[in-house]
């Protein structure tokens, strides 16, 4: 498969999105970076926190399940060229990629999203075959739907917020004094409030919802590497500058839904400001793509995105160590703005230490793996299929024999 540069680029950029995101989840927790109260920061660290809020925050992973969506349709058309059974060998990517999912949020973080979208990859099947029309039709709907969905504010009674803010306060406690045994204890066996018995239909109805929610970046991903977009970026300069119009928007949807927590509408806010906020960050970095293509900081942002998987998990391997209390036990104690500069330090290491990988190895570890998995051969390499081996080399014979 033919790599396109800048969707590589674009995947290294939303990894360094996705690290100052999850810095949030690191430092404070998965449910402790919403309740922020909890922890005390100083007026500069408060504004730190805003900003990632409305800049930062759900609005990098759309970037990351949009290219998601695209690189499976260039994967299949790749599969397709060499005539063997696609949706076999999607199959077995998939599965490898909840394996890896799952072992990641077992021993090491909770914020796993790989299970995620190797589940979601099932769910992609459906659409592999289907015209870019209809893709974008498809995500258009789920998109309006998903997003009148997150009309209304769910209020918590006081109990619950008595029990919410006891699981926040033990988990801080563990997360910056405990050992890697007790981390690991509170991670996979104490539940939070959300995920009691009494919330066990909310809970059924959020996991048959999720798919929906975030349909409609897989399926535009999936249109735009079926209409071959960004194969030809000096050619699609036009519709880059139509979709930079979307960054003050979902700027200011973001913004009025964070300064309007508590009201009915911030979460609608929220949800489609995020996404066209999305959109114009891969408009804005595919137009800046065209005339710094070959600058050292375009290349590093390939350079990452070539090695994502691997990139995603040392995020998560080097910040637990940072925050947990079986490394350095700066959980909840290195405030936002420090974080943020933390985040830039450790991001631009990947795009060092990733460049100068690329140099000595095509692929990174973890790539390795997924593609023996999905490729099922140890080199990697996709097998012809044998009933066609076999056919060809009858006809040969008989060729011969005449």
């Amino acid at each position: 498969m033919e790599r396109v540069r800048l969707i590589d680029g674009l995947r290294g950029f939303s990894l360094f999105g996705i690290l100052l995101a999850n810095m949030l989840i690191f430092q404070y927790g998965m449910f402790g970076k919403d309740e922020i109260s909890y922890f005390s920061l100083s007026d500069l660290d408060t504004g730190a926190y805003q900003f990632i809020k409305i800049v930062v925050e759900g609005s990098f992973m759309p970037i990351f399940t949009f290219l998601f969506g695209y690189s499976l349709i260039k994967l299949v058309e790749s599969l397709r060229k060499k005539d063997v059974r696609v949706r076999w060998h999607l199959v077995r990517r998939f599965i490898l990629l909840i394996i890896i999912g799952i072992l990641h949020g077992t021993f090491l973080w909770e914020g796993d999203i790989l299970a995620f979208y190797g589940f979601m990859g099932f769910f992609l099947l459906i659409f592999i075959n289907r015209k870019v029309k209809t893709l974008i039709i498809w995500g258009a709907i789920l998109f309006l739907l998903t997003s009148a969905m997150n009309y209304g504010v769910l209020e918590e009674t006081k109990e619950q917020e008595e029990k919410l803010s006891t699981y926040i306060t033990k988990t801080n406690d563990i997360y910056t004094n405990g050992t890697y045994s007790d981390i690991s204890h509170h991670r996979n066996n104490e539940m939070p409030p959300i995920f009691e018995d009494e919330n066990e239909f909310l809970l059924i109805f959020v996991i048959i919802l999720a798919p929906f929610v975030t349909a409609p970046l897989f399926l535009f991903g999936m249109a735009a590497a079926k209409a071959n977009l960004f194969t030809r970026p000096s050619l699609e300069r036009k519709w880059y500058k139509i979709g930079v119009w979307l960054l003050p928007i979902g700027l200011a949807l973001k913004g009025a839904s964070v300064f309007l927590r508590e009201n009915a509408w911030s979460g609608m806010l929220l949800n489609v400001g995020a996404q066209l906020l999305s959109v114009g960050y891969i408009s804005l970095f595919a137009l800046l793509f065209i005339a710094f293509a070959h600058s050292k900081v375009f290349l590093a942002f390939q350079s990452v995105g070539k090695l994502s998987l691997t990139n995603y998990i040392m995020q998560s391997v080097i910040c637990t160590t940072i925050f947990y209390g079986y490394g350095l036990g700066l959980f909840g104690d290195l405030g936002m703005l420090n974080s943020i500069i933390l985040g830039l330090v450790i991001f631009a290491l990947q795009c060092l230490c990733s460049s100068l990988y690329l140099k000595k190895i095509r692929r990174g570890p973890l790539e390795i793996i997924l593609r023996i998995g999905t490729n099922f051969s140890w080199n990697g390499a996709v097998r012809k299929r044998k009933t066609r081996l076999k056919k060809s080399k009858k006809i040969e014979l008989e060729n011969t024999l005449v």
